[in-house]
């Protein structure tokens, strides 16, 4: 059985490239987006037909600082961007405006500030290379989910330890609606959001060559629970109806379909080896 492509359109890239990264397609279904990040802002473009006609022209944020200091969103409805960087969240309206922050422990592992502002590191170069986290916004844009570096600015009772944590936050004001430890030492991370449940969330984390942590959270308006997928998996998508998740095995060796719980529905093994020469 054989498949055949056809190129049914082309849409030109929002920036440069020299002076942004590669254009992203990004939204639910209905409200698709062509985004594209530079170190001054984001250009977000609606490309669905009733998307555009509501959301009108593409639509610009100024970035608090460089793309390589931290991970992006654009809310659904292109209203908001949210910027989780080194030392904090932030939520930054068209104008420029910030809407709100969260502040929270340094991405640098040495380090054991609570920043004030991106300016207090900007040239330092023992903070040239953090790790980081990210944030997403839930399928009808009310929530962002950011997972951070602890502690939190306004949590003084914590210890200065560092510890990733993941949060449930009010897309409005800021407010942190509930938060839970990450249990994990995070280089990096995404989140994918359930398409048409805002109070489900998967979080994909990578700890470099020590594992792929992977979280399912659900928040039921006064508790979020984690549930913690057994093995190191990267998420690669979610079934439209979100029930389904597809992952990968952090050794690349195994494809498999599981339900939200982490049980495996369908699965494709290989030798990864053999697949995937390394030197």
């Amino acid at each position: 059985m054989s498949a055949h492509a056809r190129l049914r359109a082309t849409v030109p890239a929002l920036m440069p490239s020299p002076q942004a990264g590669p254009p992203e397609i990004t939204g639910p279904p209905g409200r698709r987006m062509l985004v594209q990040r530079s170190d001054d802002e984001i250009v977000a473009q609606p490309l669905d037909d009733a998307f555009v006609a509501r959301a009108g022209a593409s639509v610009r944020f100024p970035a608090p600082w460089p793309r390589h200091r931290g991970t992006w969103e654009v809310a659904p409805d292109a209203s908001l961007a949210v910027f989780a960087g080194v030392h904090s969240v932030r939520a930054v309206e068209p104008s420029g405006a910030t809407r709100w922050e969260v502040r929270h422990g340094c991405w640098y592992g040495a380090c054991r500030e609570m920043h004030e502002s991106y300016d207090e590191y900007a040239d330092r170069r023992d903070h040239r290379y953090p790790e980081s986290g990210s944030a997403g916004f839930s399928a009808d844009g009310r929530l962002v989910w950011a997972h951070v570096r602890g502690p939190l600015s306004e949590c003084d009772e914590l210890s200065r330890d560092t510890a990733d944590e993941w949060l449930v936050v009010d897309a409005e004001n800021g407010r942190v609606l509930a938060r839970a430890d990450a249990e994990a030492a995070a280089a990096g991370s995404f989140h994918l959001a359930h398409p048409a449940d805002p109070h489900q969330m998967g979080l994909s984390i990578g700890e470099g060559q020590d594992g792929a942590p992977l979280r399912w959270g659900r928040w039921d308006g006064r508790e979020l629970t984690v549930d913690r997928l057994d093995g190191d998996l990267c998420l690669l998508s979610l079934s439209p109806s979100g029930d389904r998740l597809m992952t990968v095995s952090h050794d690349q060796d195994s494809l498999a379909v599981r339900d939200t719980r982490g049980a495996v529905v369908e699965a494709l093994d290989w030798n990864a080896e053999a697949v995937i020469p390394r030197s």
